[in-house]
């Protein structure tokens, strides 16, 4: 009962009572107020302490020498350095744990920002090396995607770069935005090249071609001058353009203009030809009538001399009477196959003469002997007569060709027996096939270029090098064919199970996620299947693009169908951003989430665009929460000011003041609006509320309690008041207790607050004991209860028993009792 009612009360306190005992605890009261009065001083020093702010070693002292849990804990709320923050951490730790959980919290906050900056820094530093190594690297391959995906990774870290790496950095990717601009500029250039040589290649052939047709020209027929002329002009644009700031081959050029000579050299002869037309007809009339004279002969050769008509090409029927008056007989072209032939063997080999001529002037062995070989099989075909006007230019060429062999040879053999040495060399190493493979193809190269040699002796050795290196790659690329067959067989069997997947597929129920990955498998496995065979794969590719596209036209349709479920979704998400209430257009928001995953297969980058949208509306949805609850938090921040502004007066007035303070107290309590304060400052108002509302219950009860003992005293002196001026319920309550003597009514209440009898009643204090036991009373009993116990027996005693006088002696043990309650 003692220790409930020291709970309950929380003071040790006593109101003033007429006997002897409160007297003599009256002088004690004066001590305890100073004191209670210095920790309130202390404790608003604290509290302004924290509003200046302090600094950080104020805080972290207020954080373990804070006079409340709830100073403690907002000095430890200022607290941000990382050093104080763990010494204070070591110091609450087993003292206060709410100080200590704030405090490991803060500082996990601090451990998890260092180590996002480590890796940020970290990041940084890679990225700079990166692009440093990539400025300086001799791979070019993707150059571009990699410095895009670098430039990409910068800009998420860039905001945390210092202005020196941020410096680097950029100085590295304006380097490497240098050498991709000269690698596209170098690109273009080697197309336009490309492109060049292509189209001067094209026009040789041509011209070429056109000038074999005009050979075999019927001589019945004239060609167009027309069509000969637009073709010249044409194709002397198009070399003019082919040959415009870049490097012609000298060969090539010649090439060009020597058949454009001769294709000038016909157009002109035809064109006069058509300008003489009406004299070569009267020509054939004089001829017709036989009755040619002098002039007529000297006219046929003077139109002769200007027509020209170049040799190797069948002169037409129009030509045929001036030349039989000029004498001329007609050039047996058509007529004779055989000469024609070896006309054309010696143009041929008047062509491949200038050209061997050329490249013997440029040193160029390898090309003089190929062409060599060339003009003697023309020069074999050839007749006496024409044979003889191409000997002796044959035998100066030959002799040229002999001494750039012998000096050719004499340069060229030190490189070649460092060849051999290579070659040799590269037998014995063991390096992978292919490479090996590529190497002895430069070497081989590289001996072409030399020209080959004449010694024997040095060839075969540089063979023998050579076959001995290739050896370990012959089974190697052995084995290649058996997996390029592999690869094939693979990719044919990929063939079959998509073609019957796509044939038996049911497209109205199948699962569209399903058929994307079988899709993306098969195009992952074809293209793991490899090398290949080119000419086998040919066939077997075109069957595998035309399933692809079988696949993919269903696919399409179902990524569309699904990209307008979504594209809705979206429009429906944009709609709620001003939807009323708020909490129903979250709720719609996040039904539209899962409505979302729920939609099947999309195209990857519509996906994107759909989402980002998606996202930025749900976003604006809740960002109008977060909106809310910050004003929210505003309110609470203002009502957790206003209510601190009354709990620091409130805290100032103790359970010992008078019922006025008390009841002032109570009211400003009451009046504090707690549904905006936050949850900490709501629980300390309840806590002064109880306080409060425990110090007037304990006033309301030392007061009645002091009235009881006048009662008590009032019977021992035989002044016993009237019944009406007992409380209304004692009557009820002095039944209730039953009839008791004085002595058990003392013992009882003596019971009942703890309070020891006398020896002489000790016998008489168990039994009542036992007896209550047996009632199922005893310390189990309820603090109301037994108190209520104690106002019956009090009861009892001033009204029961008034009639009766009291021994003082039992009157002063009942109001000893009596004593005991208010003390605890």
């Amino acid at each position: 009962m003692a220790a409930f009612l020291q709970k309950l009360f929380k003071s040790r306190k006593s109101t003033t009572a007429p006997d002897r005992k409160a007297k003599a605890k009256a002088p004690a009261q004066p001590v305890a107020a100073p004191v209670e009065d210095k920790r309130a001083d202390l404790r608003e020093e604290q509290l302004q302490a924290l509003q200046a702010p302090p600094t950080q070693e104020v805080a972290a002292g207020l954080a373990i020498e804070g006079l409340t849990a709830d100073i403690r804990l907002r000095a430890v709320n200022q607290l941000e350095e990382a050093e104080l923050l763990t010494r204070v951490q070591k110091q609450a730790k087993g003292r206060d744990k709410g100080v200590y959980q704030v405090v490991r919290q803060k500082l996990q906050v601090i451990r998890d920002e260092q180590t996002r900056q480590e890796a940020v820094s970290a990041t940084i530093a890679a990225l700079i090396r990166n692009a440093h190594d990539q400025a300086k690297s001799d791979d070019t391959s993707l150059y571009g995607a990699r410095l895009d995906t670098l430039m990409n990774q910068w800009a998420r870290v860039e905001t945390s770069a210092t202005p020196d790496q941020l410096s680097e950095f950029l100085q590295s990717a304006h380097r490497c935005r240098e050498r991709l601009a000269d690698m596209e500029a170098a690109r273009v250039e080697e197309q336009r090249q490309r492109e060049q040589q292509l189209q001067r290649n094209e026009t040789l052939v041509l011209i070429a071609r056109t000038l074999e047709d005009l050979r075999h020209q019927p001589a019945e027929e004239l060609a167009s001058l027309a069509s000969l002329d637009a073709l010249q002009k044409t194709q002397e644009n198009r070399w003019l353009e082919a040959t415009r700031d870049t490097q012609v081959e000298k060969q090539q050029q010649k090439t060009y203009e020597a058949s454009m000579m001769v294709l000038r050299n016909y157009i002109s002869a035809i064109r006069q030809i058509s300008q003489a037309k009406d004299s070569l007809l009267s020509l054939s009339a004089t001829v017709a009538q036989e009755e040619t004279s002098p002039e007529d002969r000297e006219r046929a050769q003077t139109l002769l001399n200007e027509i020209n008509w170049p040799q190797g090409f069948l002169a037409p029927d129009l030509l045929e009477p001036a030349r039989k008056l000029a004498g001329k007989p007609k050039a047996p072209v058509e007529a004779n196959d055989d000469s024609k032939q070896k006309q054309a063997s010696a143009d041929s080999l008047k062509t491949s003469l200038d050209q061997l001529e050329d490249a013997l002037e440029a040193k160029q062995l390898k090309e003089s002997r190929q062409l060599m070989k060339t003009a003697q099989q023309y020069y074999k075909t050839l007749d006496h007569r024409l044979g003889k006007s191409f000997q002796a230019r044959m035998q100066l060429l030959t002799g040229q060709l002999r001494e750039l062999t012998d000096w050719q040879g004499f340069a060229t053999e030190p490189k070649q027996v460092a060849l051999c040495e290579q070659m040799e060399h590269l037998a014995e190493q063991p390096i992978e096939p292919e490479a090996k493979a590529e190497h002895i193809k430069e070497l081989q190269k590289e001996w072409q270029e030399l020209g080959g040699s004449s010694d024997r002796t040095l060839w075969s050795r540089f063979k023998q090098a050579s076959d001995k290196a290739y050896e370990p790659c012959k089974t190697y690329f052995k084995a290649k064919s058996g997996l390029k067959q592999a690869n094939l067989e693979k990719r044919k069997t990929i063939c079959a199970e998509l073609e019957h997947f796509v044939n038996g597929a049911d497209w109205n129920t199948v699962d569209w996620k399903a058929v994307d990955r079988i899709l993306q498998t098969a195009r992952q496995e074809w293209k793991s299947a490899w090398p290949i065979e080119f000419r086998d794969n040919r066939q077997v590719q075109k069957q595998f693009d035309d399933l692809l596209k079988k696949l993919e036209a269903p696919i399409d349709q179902e990524r569309q169908k699904n990209e307008a479920l979504k594209q809705a979704i979206v429009e429906q998400a944009q709609a709620l951003t001003e939807h009323e209430p708020l909490h129903e257009a979250m709720n719609k928001a996040k039904a539209l989430q899962s409505d979302w995953k729920a939609v099947g297969i999309t195209r990857h980058r519509e996906d994107r665009k759909l989402w980002q949208a998606f996202r930025k509306a749900c976003d604006e949805v809740f960002a109008r929460r977060d909106s809310e609850r910050s004003e929210q938090q505003q309110a609470s921040k203002e009502a957790d000011s206003s209510a601190e502004t009354v709990l620091q007066q409130v805290a100032s007035v103790s359970s010992d003041q008078d019922a006025q303070s008390l009841e002032q107290a109570a009211a400003a309590l009451r009046g504090l609006d707690v549904a905006q304060v936050s949850a900490g400052v709501k629980e300390r108002v309840q806590q002064e509320k109880q306080r409060i509302s425990q110090a007037v219950a304990a006033q309301k009860l030392r007061a009645g309690i002091s009235e009881w003992q006048a009662f008590v005293l009032a019977r021992a002196a035989g002044e016993a008041p009237a019944d009406r001026d007992f409380p209304g319920k004692w009557a009820a309550l002095a039944e209730s207790a039953g009839a008791l003597d004085d002595q058990e009514l003392v013992i009882r209440a003596e019971i009942l607050a703890g309070v020891s009898s006398p020896e002489e009643d000790q016998n008489k204090r168990m039994e009542i004991q036992v007896q209550r036991l047996a009632e199922g009373m005893g310390s189990a009993e309820k603090a109301d209860s037994a108190l209520q116990n104690i106002e019956a027996l009090v009861a009892s005693w001033c009204i029961q028993s008034a009639a009766q006088p009291a021994d003082p002696a039992l009157a002063s043990r009942l109001n000893n009792a009596l004593d005991n309650l208010i003390a605890y």
